[in-house]
């Protein structure tokens, strides 16, 4: 299902026939990096990690994270949506794309589009996002879209601490 469009992306919906788009983004080296390994070792394993993760939340929640999917070609490319993890207030901002679309604005552009839509439609306030204190690329992309540091955080199963972001 389609959420939203901008000027170069589609932002629709993950599905289960999105395995192998979700096993190489899941095994790409800046989500192994920043992310971490969620033990996709197949397109089996990513079709059951869709349904958990993602389908699972647009049922209960109405939100989760979308696929960014080039509007000219119908190539998926990454993903971009809102996550309520139990370890935060409110909702955060997560984004993720494959190496090859990386630093042609595409996670940018997602990101305002879907913060818009965030604000807007689904009423979300405020919204927040988290990274880890090395990874660059997402601390700026959140300086560039107006969330401020707040300070750290870690989750509940881990020990990594988190850089949190605010849009308030």
């Amino acid at each position: 299902m389609r959420v939203l469009e901008t000027n170069r992306l589609v932002i629709e919906q993950a599905s289960i026939n999105d395995a192998s788009f979700f096993y190489r983004l899941l095994n790409s080296p800046t989500w192994l990096e920043h992310i971490g390994d969620r033990g996709i070792r197949s397109e089996e394993d990513a079709q059951s990690y869709i349904e958990d993760n993602f389908i699972n939340a647009y049922q209960e929640v109405g939100y989760g994270l979308f696929k960014m999917v080039l509007k000219d070609e119908s190539i998926p490319i990454g993903v971009c949506g809102f996550i309520k993890r139990d370890y935060l207030t409110s909702v955060d901002i997560g984004f993720a794309i494959l190496p090859e679309y990386e630093r042609q604005g595409y996670t940018l552009e997602a990101v305002q589009a879907l913060m818009n839509y965030g604000r807007t439609v689904l009423k979300l306030n405020p919204i927040l996002a988290i990274t880890t204190d090395t990874n660059s690329k997402s601390r700026a992309l959140l300086a560039k879209i107006g969330l401020r540091e707040k300070g750290t955080v870690k989750s509940n199963n881990s020990e990594t601490e988190f850089v949190l972001y605010s849009d308030h």
